[in-house]
């Protein structure tokens, strides 16, 4: 009887608790709800619509994970685009809460907490990344939470120093410190790590860190593997004691102002180093990744890099590397990406590069080499781009080129001294998509079945000595074709008029390589070997190519980067052409009219005959129009003064007649972008009135001149010259004015298409 009493007690009891649990919600639901009251100003998603009141437990909450016992442990709200200002405080009763995420949204703030110590605090992951962080850190909030395992706080605009807490004061327990891209500002050198004997990863790249010095208190961190304070301002030598992190695989200097050489210490000491972006190495057998572009690194490419027979990336692009390339890089065969470009290395290409058979990429762009390149490198199996621009390079394009891979997709091999023949085996080449053989010495026709490359989308064959008819080359039937430069060669014939009949596209093209590109347009007219010009830059230093260019004829060349994509219509695709200095003949195809993508049409010094086409209204984005020393006739159209970008009209030298006409900037250039035709007339040239009683009333938009014929007394003579000069003055006022805008006009859209959009990612 007792025992069936007691066992209905307990049963009661138990009711009796859970019916006062379901009327009073739990500390947890209250402490979220005040987090999303305080902290959450606005929820446009509507993530966290189910977070009520009435909720016996959060655990059914969306972005709330619980334990067995059903306390809060994890809370993401990773990319729930809430807005608002933190307040920690709130989250801080939650005493089994171990992760928080909260990337991906508008939180602003600075982590301070009111209370001064929140012992229960055993948060280990905290992720903010990606947020509107915009004031200094507080130390608060570390203070008390000192279980931390990874802080994450990059993607922010978080500014001034670095916490000491951070640094100093190390929670044994943290093992990845993550506080890149944000706008710290602290004196490097000066950061005394101290309890980082956990720490494992550390990410400081993508601020203004300074100092002259790479940080030494670093060697504290014995289990560091990855350090990556790359995009800093940090100046000054490699230390050779960080070859004391016996645990270093990852390590990023790059884009800072290092120099000097690299310090044989780091040899022997970094046996576990995968991957080192910017330059310390001697002798590491388990490197996988080494990066370095864009510093100031000199000397010799060390030769016991020939040890690292794990290497698969070798980047040493934009330094002061001299001296050779040194044998036995491919001792091995996991080498995929070799980049070299843009140093001063001189002498031959090593044979023995033909040993890498995994090879993609191999990139020896301005440099000093010279004399053949070897066969066996040709051959390379797996090679996508084979740049080997802005060197001494001799011999022939070999016969056999593409016959063993059809992998190769950029060949660039312009400004060197190839010779001989552009051979048909090119056209095993089905993958191509750059073809860059201009400034070379070659000789002979294009073959025949060059236009079969259908994914071929530059074509540069300038300043060679190809000849042949132009129309043999069927350029017209290219679908993809973006890029056409065969100026300064010896081609006949009558321009293709399907050049502009392009009907169906492949979106194949991107130029969306880590390197990306460059369009050098000459302001003047100089005899720059790179002048209107896209060059491949991947590796190639911006300030220092600009810098060459001060010295030599390159000084009026302006740098422009290339867009990332390049948008196809259905009107043609072509976005550069030039033809110049060639003996063509015939007249100009109407249709070239409709190719509304061109930027710059270049047809100069053939043999070109006709009028100028009244379809080039249709050019509506070219900026360029050169078509000076041919026999064009008849009048220039007006319409030309339609053309809103047209900053660089060049018509001289033909047997151009009557007035020019006044529409748009026609006026505003230079009198010898106009001279030395027949009978061309009117401003900026000399005027129309051939005869002392005729003088020019009007000129309409197709250059129609109409005159009136009136005999005069000498004092409506000497009124009508004082009203001409006045006018005559206003107009070259506003045609300086104008001038001005439109040279204005060009440069803006030049900047607008060189600008690449920031993503997420970067």
């Amino acid at each position: 009887m007792y025992l069936f009493s007691f066992f209905i007690f307990i049963f009661l009891s138990n009711n009796f608790a859970l019916s006062l649990q379901q009327q009073n919600p739990s500390n947890e639901v209250m402490a979220m709800l005040g987090f999303k009251q305080n902290s959450v100003a606005a929820d446009p998603q509507g993530f966290l619509n189910d977070w009520r009141l009435e909720s016996i437990t959060p655990c059914s909450w969306r972005g709330v994970s619980c334990s067995l016992h059903g306390k809060v442990t994890v809370l993401n709200f990773t990319d729930a685009g809430l807005i608002g200002r933190l307040h920690m405080d709130d989250l801080m009763v939650l005493e089994n809460l171990k992760h928080l995420h909260l990337s991906g949204n508008l939180f602003s703030g600075n982590l301070f907490l009111n209370k001064s110590s929140h012992p229960s605090c055993i948060i280990e992951t905290l992720d903010l990344s990606f947020n509107n962080l915009s004031e200094p850190i507080s130390e608060t909030f570390f203070s008390s939470c000192s279980h931390l395992v990874s802080l994450n706080l990059s993607h922010n605009s978080v500014p001034g120093d670095i916490p000491a807490v951070l640094v100093s004061d190390f929670s044994k327990s943290l093992k990845s410190l993550d506080l890149s891209h944000n706008n710290l500002s602290d004196d490097f050198p000066m950061l005394e790590f101290k309890n980082c004997s956990n720490l494992v990863a550390i990410n400081l790249s993508n601020n203004s860190l300074y100092g002259t010095r790479i940080l030494r208190s670093l060697t504290n961190c014995q289990l560091l593997e990855n350090l990556d304070v790359s995009l800093n301002k940090l100046e000054g030598t490699i230390p050779a004691s960080l070859g004391n992190l016996r645990n270093l695989k990852h390590l990023n200097l790059a884009q800072n102002t290092v120099s000097g050489n690299i310090p044989p210490e780091m040899g022997s000491t970094c046996g576990t180093l995968t991957a080192l972006d910017l330059s310390v190495i001697s002798y590491l057998p388990s490197l996988q990744i080494l990066q370095v572009p864009f510093n100031n690194i000199s000397g010799f490419i060390p030769v016991s890099l020939t040890n690292c027979t794990e290497l698969q990336v070798l980047d040493l692009s934009s330094n002061g590397f001299d001296g050779e390339i040194p044998s036995g890089l491919c001792s091995n065969s996991s080498l995929r990406r070799l980049l070299l470009a843009d140093n001063f290395l001189s002498g031959t290409i090593p044979a023995d590069i033909g040993n890498c058979k995994r090879l993609e990429t191999i990139n020896f762009a301005r440099n000093h080499l010279s004399g053949p390149i070897p066969s066996e490198v040709w051959k390379l199996p797996n090679v996508h781009d084979f740049v080997m621009w802005g060197n001494n390079f001799s011999g022939e394009i070999p016969k056999d080129i593409c016959s063993g891979t059809r992998n190769l997709e950029k060949l660039a091999l312009n400004n060197n001294g190839f010779s001989g023949n552009i051979l048909a085996s090119i056209t095993n080449c089905a993958n191509l998509l750059w073809l860059s053989l201009s400034f070379n010495r070659l000789t002979g026709t294009i073959p025949a079945g060059l236009h079969n490359l259908q994914k071929l989308s530059i074509l540069q064959l300038s300043y060679n000595s190809f000849s042949g008819n132009i129309q043999t080359a069927d350029l017209g039937s290219f679908k993809n074709l973006i890029w056409l430069d065969s100026g300064s060669n010896q081609f006949t014939g009558h321009i293709p008029s399907n050049l502009a009949a392009q009907k169906r596209f492949d979106p194949v093209f991107s130029l969306s390589s880590k390197g990306g590109y460059m369009f050098l347009r000459d302001k003047g007219r100089s005899d720059c070997r790179l002048r209107n010009s896209l060059i491949y830059s991947e590796g190639i230093s911006e300030a220092k190519l600009q810098e060459s260019f001060e010295s030599n004829s390159c000084s009026l060349i302006t740098i422009y980067g290339w867009p990332n994509h390049l948008i196809k219509t259905s009107n043609g695709t072509i976005l550069f052409m030039d033809l110049s200095f060639n003996h063509l003949s015939g007249t100009i195809p109407d249709s070239i009219g409709a190719m509304s993508n061109l930027h710059i049409l270049d047809l100069s010094h053939n043999r070109l005959t006709g009028n100028i086409p009244d379809t080039f209204q249709g050019l509506k984005e070219v900026c360029l129009l050169n078509l000076s020393y041919n026999s064009l006739q008849g009048r220039l159209p007006g319409s030309l003064g339609l053309i809103t970008f047209l900053t660089d009209l060049d018509v001289s030298n033909n047997n151009l007649t009557g007035p020019i006409p006044s529409t748009g900037q026609l006026t505003t250039f230079p009198a010898s972008r106009y001279e030395n035709n027949l009978e061309l007339c009117g401003i900026p040239l000399p005027p129309c009135d051939h005869h002392p009683e005729t003088v020019p009333i009007s000129s309409d938009v197709n250059g129609k001149n109409h005159s009136m014929l009136r005999n005069v007394d000498w004092v409506w003579v000497i009124a009508m010259v004082g009203y001409i000069f006045g006018a005559a003055i206003g107009v070259c006022v506003g045609n300086v004015m104008l001038r001005g805008k439109e040279e204005w006009l060009l440069e803006k859209k030049l900047m607008i298409i060189s600008t690449f959009k920031r993503t997420k990612n970067s």
